[in-house]
């Protein structure tokens, strides 16, 4: 799978132009995914050098892109036709999302998985439910 991955407020907190915390086991994640096989698009609003930074400050946590703000690694700028960043994925994992981004390991689990964010929120809540669940009620003759 090819999965375009934002950089600001996905893996790191906001704080552009500098780079903000990194968002608890986002590189961890990112590095299973690229163990899995899938290919990462690092894609981003970032260019010249505060892209290149942000690059850099995942190469050195281990997370190496297939591609960077380009479908594939040998795209040149000057060849494409359309001159738009807009990427061929098959997901996307950004901050922005309608319903915000969800914690790593989830959306590690809906790519390994193949489940919908519905589908853990369900699980998880359905989890909760048989932890605390009501006391049983007594039979009518034990009144």
């Amino acid at each position: 799978m090819v999965i375009a991955v934002d950089f600001d407020g996905t893996i790191v907190e906001h704080r552009y132009p500098e780079i903000g915390t990194e968002i608890p086991f986002a590189t961890e994640t990112l590095r299973m995914l690229i163990q899995d096989q899938h290919r990462l698009i690092l894609w981003s609003v970032r260019e010249g050098q505060l892209l290149q930074d942000a690059v850099d400050w995942c190469r050195e946590r281990g997370v190496e892109f297939y591609a960077v703000n380009k479908d594939y690694p040998e795209e040149e700028k000057e060849k494409n036709n359309h001159f738009s960043r807009k990427l061929k994925v098959d997901m996307w994992i950004d901050d922005r999302n309608v319903g915000g981004l969800p914690e790593w390991g989830q959306i590690y689990r809906i790519i390994k998985e193949g489940k919908t964010y519905e589908q853990l929120l369900r699980e998880s809540l359905r989890s909760r439910l048989e932890d605390h669940e009501a006391p049983k009620r007594k039979h009518w003759w034990n009144r």
